[in-house]
């Protein structure tokens, strides 16, 4: 069976920035790396949970709202991935780190923390979405070069 794109990553190598994981004609799957991975600091689930919530709200109703088409956690807990169409990784990143900002200056409740519209809702911290959020800005801001992996 052919593998998918993701598994010809070698992830020893992946450090955390925003990568272009692969491009489908005007759709762009962006790698949102918060860790490097199989170094054994992994997201908890209630804190991928929350930048989840904040995150994929603040995206979808800021400039490039209606070029989101997904954005969620990775399952091996070290990144999300956010899929755009039709925008420059120049254009996301922007974007991306409004988003961020925007979560640390959050006041009131969690983005969807109810029963009714989350099936985890008690699984939910603003103060974990923030403290997550504080450091990918850093991340992102230190990171150098293009939103190519590293080979």
């Amino acid at each position: 069976m052919e593998k998918i794109t993701s598994f010809t990553v070698d992830h020893d190598k992946i450090l955390p920035g925003m990568y272009i994981s692969r491009i489908d004609g005007d759709i762009i799957t962006f790698d949102l790396r918060t860790r490097r991975p199989n170094m054994g600091s992994y997201m908890d689930t209630r804190t991928m949970h929350s930048v989840e919530h904040m995150l994929a709200t603040y995206l979808r109703n800021g400039e490039i709202g209606e070029n989101v088409i997904y954005f969620g956690p990775m399952g091996c807990q070290t990144g999300f991935y956010l899929l755009t169409r039709g925008l420059s990784p120049e254009r996301v990143k922007k974007a991306l780190l409004q988003a961020l900002r925007a979560t640390l200056t959050h006041s009131g409740p969690m983005f969807g923390n109810t029963r009714k519209e989350c099936g985890n809702f008690e699984n939910l911290s603003i103060d974990d979405a923030k403290k997550e959020c504080a450091s990918y800005i850093i991340t992102l801001e230190g990171q150098t070069g293009g939103f190519e992996y590293a080979k």
